[in-house]
Formats: structure tokens, C-alpha cells, sequence
């Protein structure tokens, strides 16, 4: 016996329901931690009751394999509505994560599919019996009705995925998924499992599609977790780094770095620009001031958002000095938006505590608020009365 002779034959089945339940298991870990952990509950309880109905499916396929079992006949019917129910399930699950809250996808289309599928079993269990003219060489019968119906419901998945701006990957998992039903009829239908190559495709093509949905699957649970960490660690608003996250990156690069400058800044007349152009004309505003912080941040510190239209950056200050790109800050600010800012400047030869260098640049910024606003002013600049006063 040959290699190829013994994965074309029940074996070849046995290994590929194997190899699926192993993939299932892993997506029934990950969809049971989705569902505790996130508030979505309602879709990912369907993922995780779907998931065991191919599990059992895959497992009835290896044990159809064997024909010497003599297994009752409606355990081939029940076999392919597995298929198909399952299949129609689990893309209605994968649409509803992959698509914007905003689109709308029916679940009637997807209730009525089902309810089509347990129909045609019916009918056809009514009029026609498996018998030695429908065996097909693994093992298992032929069941025009639900094959072709099977074909149809993944082309007709395909479609809906064009209107739902479905993610890429998923669209492959259903091409896939529609050649290995093409096969599947291919085999039953046309060469009697006369071509060996077809065969193969029955029986591995599954083990393909259930990797794709698994590798879906995980880059969703990845993008949750990442959306988790960013949401933990920045401002909502401005996207910049909360307090605390800012003041842990600051005493990194204080550790890290010969030099550190701490940059306040204090956006002028906010109030007044909140009461009279309202929210989210103000809200815009502090958006754009965040983003300029950024960019003069980007590769020497990082920027955060200290409360309010209180706005830090903390920068290396080995490459370049602090008091320029506190005036980039400022003069840009003027020049790109319709406000300024009150720009306070401390550095690491004032302190080499974060929390007191914040606690600086905090006071040569209201200095400079107090001083006519629109300006930069460093600690070190200060009259000698306030910074006595403030390093004591």
C-alpha cells in the first residue's frame, strides 16, 4: 500500500477530523476567554456553542470513514446538517465581529438559510434512502439536495460579505470553503473517487479553512487586548498618554537618558473658547494641539495629557534643547489653530524627580499665563524668590 493510497482512504478522513477538532479546541479556549471577558455576550455565546457542533461533526465524519461499523443511515444525514448549520452559524458570528457597529446585518437571512437546510433533509429523507448506489468511497452518501444547497449557501455567504466590507482573510476562509464543496460534488458526482488529488482536497481543504478561521479569530482576540492596553495607558480624547502612564514613560527616560526636560503646556482662554464656540468646537482645538505636542515629541520623549486643556511632553534633551521645541510648540500652535498656549519649561538640572519636575514646569507655566500668555518661560529663568520657594 502506497502513501497516497492510505490517506485516499478512511484514514486520510480520520487524520483530517483530527487535525480540526485540534484547531476547534484551540478557538473553543479562545472564544470561552472572549466571553468572559468582554460584554459582548450574546455573539461570542454563539461562537462558543457553534464551535462544539463542528467538533461533533468532525467527529461523526471519522467515524462515517469505517463502513464496517454498519452505523445507521441517519447519522449521514445528520452529519451534512451539521455541516451546513454550523457553517451558516459561525460566518453570521465572524460577520458580526469583522463589521463597523453601524452596519446592519440581518439575522433573518441567516435563521431562514437554517430553517432551509433542516427542509430539504427532510424532504429528501422522504423520498430517497442511502443506499450502495450513493456511497461515496469515504464512506459516506450522497445527498444531492443538501449538497448543492451547501454550495449555494456558501456563494450566497460570499456575496453578503461584499456588502458588509468583510475583512479579507475571512473572504479567502469562504473561497476555501467554496472550493472544497466544488470537490466535494466533483468527487461524488463526476469521478466516483476515481481522482486521487480530489479526494485529498475532501479531506484536507477542511483542515486550510478551519486554520483561517482560527488565525481570524486570533488576530481578533490580539486586536481586543491591544485595544485593552491603549485604553489603559492614553486619553481618550487626545490619544496621548494619561498621567500616569506619562509619568511612567518620563522616569524611564529620566533613567535612561543624560538629560530630561519636562514641557507644560496650558492652552490660553479655553474656557472662554468652551462657553461661547461650545464642546466640540473645544474639543476639536485640543485635539489639534495634542497632535503638534506629538509630532515635536515623536523619537526624543513622548506627550500626555495632565487634565483638562493641561497638556506634557517629556524630551531627551542630549540631541536638542528644550526651550526649542517648547517655542516649536508654542509658535506652531499659534500658527496652525485659533488659540495659543502658555508653555512652562523644567529639566532634569532642576530636579531629578519626574513628579517634581512636573511640578516645575507647572509653575514656569503659570508664570508665563500670568506674564501675557502665548509665551515660553524655563524654571531656571524664574525669579530667585520663586524657585527658593518651590525647590525647598
Amino acid at each position: 500500500m502506497t502513501i497516497l493510497t492510505w490517506l485516499t482512504g478512511p484514514n486520510g478522513q480520520l487524520i483530517s477530523s483530527a487535525c480540526v477538532i485540534i484547531i476547534l479546541i484551540l478557538m473553543l479556549f479562545m472564544s470561552t476567554r472572549l466571553y468572559t471577558s468582554y460584554r459582548n455576550k450574546r455573539i461570542y455565546r454563539l461562537l462558543t456553542l457553534t464551535i462544539p457542533l463542528f467538533m461533533i461533526q468532525n467527529t461523526v465524519l471519522a467515524m462515517l470513514a469505517y463502513p464496517e461499523q454498519e452505523l445507521p443511515p441517519w447519522l449521514h444525514v445528520a452529519s451534512m446538517i451539521l455541516q451546513i448549520v454550523s457553517f451558516i452559524i459561525i460566518n453570521f458570528v465572524f460577520m458580526k465581529l469583522y463589521t463597523h457597529r453601524g452596519a446592519q446585518i440581518k439575522v433573518m437571512p441567516f435563521v431562514l438559510l437554517i430553517g432551509l437546510t433542516f427542509v430539504i433533509a427532510a424532504v429528501q429523507s422522504m423520498f430517497t434512502s442511502p443506499s450502495g448506489d450513493t456511497l461515496l468511497p469515504g464512506g459516506q452518501y450522497r445527498f444531492l439536495g443538501l449538497d448543492f444547497f451547501s454550495l449555494i449557501v456558501t456563494f450566497l455567504v460570499m456575496l453578503g460579505t461584499k456588502g458588509a466590507e468583510m475583512n479579507g482573510k475571512f473572504s479567502a476562509s469562504l473561497i476555501t470553503y467554496f472550493v472544497l464543496d466544488l470537490s466535494r460534488i466533483a468527487d461524488g458526482y463526476v469521478f466516483h473517487g476515481s481522482v486521487d488529488w480530489l479526494v485529498l482536497l475532501g479531506y484536507f481543504l477542511p483542515i486550510v479553512y478551519f486554520m483561517q478561521l482560527f488565525l481570524l479569530l486570533f488576530e481578533w482576540v490580539i486586536e481586543r487586548l491591544m485595544m485593552t492596553y491603549q485604553s489603559s495607558i492614553t486619553d481618550g480624547l487626545t490619544g496621548l498618554y494619561n498621567r500616569r502612564h506619562f509619568t511612567s514613560k518620563a522616569e524611564q527616560l529620566l533613567q535612561n537618558q543624560k538629560g530630561l526636560a519636562v514641557i507644560f503646556c496650558d492652552i490660553d482662554n479655553f474656557k472662554k473658547l468652551n462657553d461661547t464656540q461650545g464642546h466640540h468646537k473645544a474639543d476639536g482645538v485640543l485635539k489639534q494641539v495634542a497632535e503638534i505636542m506629538k509630532e515635536e515629541s515623536a523619537g526624543i520623549g513622548a506627550a500626555g495629557r495632565y487634565g483638562g486643556e493641561e497638556l506634557l511632553a517629556c524630551i531627551s534633551t542630549e540631541r536638542v534643547k528644550a526651550e526649542r521645541v517648547a517655542e516649536s510648540i508654542r509658535s506652531r500652535v499659534e500658527a496652525e489653530t485659533i488659540v495659543t498656549v502658555s508653555v512652562g519649561v523644567s529639566t532634569s538640572k532642576d530636579s531629578q524627580e519626574v513628579v517634581q519636575l512636573i511640578k516645575l514646569a507647572d509653575e514656569a507655566m503659570y508664570h508665563s499665563k500670568t506674564t501675557g500668555k502665548n509665551k515660553v518661560s524655563l524654571f531656571s529663568s524664574l525669579p530667585s524668590s520663586k524657585k527658593k520657594a518651590l525647590t525647598l
